[in-house]
């Protein structure tokens, strides 16, 4: 990524980021200089292009083949009640103009499959899947590994949920080569072993805790700062309020 240089509006924008020490003008322009691909404009998806564009991240992709239904409401938090109907990609690239428009979105109006990944993929620095199926999950981590680009994966149940980075391609400060997704997940579940979202129901501000969580992962992959969460799956139980972080290695947990 190249440092874009930041003109006064952005400075006055970007304020409270810049007088981080840890991010300051230099990370501001990292985010700047950013793209970045959101998997799925719904529960997940929702808060992280928020929050993205938000930060001032230069581009933002978005890949998604549905459109906007009054039951999407209650935690799609991009789409309002007059989007009912419109193309999900549409409807937050016009939520993503009016909260920040030096934002370039990029809509990928199709889902995700193996096809597409690895032409997409190439278009970004990193990926952010807030996908709602394993079918999705595993193809962007092994797509996203294939292209060597970072990926920050999250999910949720009806009341808990979880977040890690996938840096597979690289190794730790041992030289230990980092996890991929196959490692914490070999396989995904039998078909029906899960119920879905539809069907199992999800509190609304779950998946805003998550999905902040994911931009707070790629914010922090973005500008250097911080200790990502490669290796580590981060836990969150609503109902009890309680954070548990699990370590996992190349080939084991």
């Amino acid at each position: 990524m190249t440092a874009a240089a930041l003109d006064p509006s952005e400075i006055a924008r970007y304020a409270r980021h810049i007088v981080l020490p840890e991010i300051g003008g230099a990370g501001q322009q990292k985010l700047k200089a950013a793209r970045v691909l959101v998997i799925g404009a719904g529960g997940l998806g929702a808060p992280v292009l928020q929050y993205l564009a938000a930060a001032g991240v230069g581009k933002l992709g978005i890949a998604d083949d549905d459109a906007v239904s009054l039951s999407n409401l209650q935690r799609q938090i991009i789409h309002a009640t007059s989007d009912i109907g419109r193309s999900k990609v549409e409807s937050a690239a016009a939520a993503i103009a009016d909260l920040n428009p030096l934002v370039v979105v990029a809509p990928h109006p199709q889902r995700i499959s193996a096809e597409n990944a690895e032409a997409i993929f190439r278009q970004y620095d990193l990926i952010v899947d807030g996908s709602d199926n394993f079918d999705t999950r595993y193809l962007a981590a092994d797509a996203a590994e294939a292209a060597r680009i970072p990926l920050v994966t999250g999910a949720v149940g009806r009341f808990d949920g979880s977040v890690t980075v996938l840096k597979p391609y690289e190794a730790d400060a041992d030289g230990h080569p980092n996890p991929s997704y196959r490692d914490l997940f070999p396989a995904p579940p039998p078909p029906g072993a899960v119920p879905a979202c539809a069907e199992a129901g999800v509190v609304g501000a779950l998946t805003g805790v998550i999905g902040t969580l994911q931009a707070m992962e790629a914010i922090k992959l973005i500008t250097g700062i911080g200790e990502p969460l490669v290796g580590r799956l981060l836990l969150y139980d609503g109902l009890a309020a309680a954070f548990s972080t699990i370590r996992y290695r190349r080939g084991r947990i």
